[in-house]
């Protein structure tokens, strides 16, 4: 099951800085002048996880694998994009395919790093980005509604259901609210889904900040983050410069530069975390001596879809699902602990999967 983020912005705003810290390498090219990375760049990143760490420990696991993000490094927008300006319809094309929105905004000043647009506003930033995505979600809604119509004038039930979508979200797009503040009548969740809009995406505002900044953020960084709280939209504060420099230090150097910079963690932690919650995503493990390993699965999926999860046969073979809370787990040093404790339950295939479960799948194909 992939899950992938689009990182998104103005030219020279950090993004690539940021996916190359992101992904600890250099694949997406850097460089103070617009349309640097032609083409999408595809990273997976681990989602940090203490708790699997302890697992580990505890079932004396050989080998750690955490659950991974997809990060998409999508090249720069420019004001027109929507009308193909710069490169804009291969981006906007690439912003389409993705699950959620990251949208990195520049929050520092610097001379020596120019702006497409002149001058540091992250507000007027986001405003562009959007009014841009906005546009084209437009101009596809428009495209589709003529042949829509005449396949519900033949009597089409799900272009009649899709058209009326349609028809309740253009004149609120052209108003200037995203498509994500539309709920879709009850039954029509799925037919709103196939629209691909853009701005339906869930939306994570990334405030790339200078050095001094990182701990605390800025006053740039505190608009955004009023302007999030209204949109309902997630922030978090990061110097793409830091974590870049991070990136480059050997592991165990790593915490006495972040000590030295007056920070605990890396920002990309949180991003990345940010953006696994962005998504409406828990995670389950699996404990034992070959390994521990993280799983990722949408809040609200049960037991057998998250059996399958692992592997089709878990599903099409499911008996139970043995279930320990990790608490529980490691409050009785394990799984042998927790059965002899009896916080060991057998649950069946309509179980509702939570956040830290501990889980053994019992099938038979």
């Amino acid at each position: 099951m992939g899950f992938n983020c689009g990182i998104v912005g103005l030219p020279n705003v950090g993004k690539s800085t940021l996916f190359n810290a992101l992904t600890s390498t250099a694949a997406a090219a850097a460089a103070n002048y617009p349309f640097c990375t032609i083409e999408p760049n595809l990273g997976r990143v681990p989602v940090p996880d203490e708790r699997l760490d302890l697992l580990a420990r505890i079932a004396k696991s050989a080998s750690v694998i955490p659950t991974q993000l997809e990060v998409i490094d999508i090249a720069g927008l420019v004001r027109g994009a929507s009308k193909g300006e710069g490169l804009g319809n291969r981006f906007l094309a690439s912003i389409r395919e993705v699950d959620a929105i990251l949208e990195v905004l520049r929050c520092f000043e610097d001379d020596d790093v120019t702006h497409v647009e002149g001058k540091v506003d992250p507000l007027r930033d986001l405003e562009l980005i959007e009014t841009e995505l906005m546009l084209a979600d437009l101009a596809s809604l428009e495209k589709r509604a003529d042949g829509l119509a005449k396949r519900a004038k033949g009597g089409d039930k799900e272009a009649k259901l899709q058209l009326g979508l349609i028809e309740a979200l253009l004149p609120m797009l052209a108003a200037g609210r995203p498509a994500r503040a539309f709920t879709p009548p009850s039954g029509a969740e799925e037919a709103f889904r196939q629209l691909t809009l853009m701005t339906a995406k869930p939306v994570l505002y990334v405030c790339n900040v200078d050095e001094a900044s990182a701990a605390d953020g800025n006053a740039l960084s505190a608009k955004v983050a009023a302007r999030a709280a209204a949109d309902g939209a997630g922030v978090v504060v990061v110097s793409a410069a830091i974590e870049a420099e991070l990136a480059q230090l050997p592991a165990e150097d790593r915490a006495e530069y972040l000590a030295s910079m007056g920070l605990e963690r890396p920002g990309l932690e949180r991003v990345i975390r940010a953006g696994h919650d962005l998504l409406g995503l828990i995670t389950y493990f699996t404990a034992g001596p070959k390994e521990a390993r993280a799983w990722t699965i949408t809040r609200g999926t049960n037991a057998a879809d998250a059996a399958g999860v692992i592997h089709s046969d878990f599903k099409r073979g499911f008996i139970c699902a043995e279930t320990i809370a990790f608490d529980d787990y490691v409050a009785c040093n394990g799984e042998t602990g927790a059965k002899e404790a009896g916080k060991m339950r057998q649950e069946g295939r309509d179980y509702i999967v939570k956040d830290g479960d501990v889980m053994h799948f019992r099938f038979n194909v």
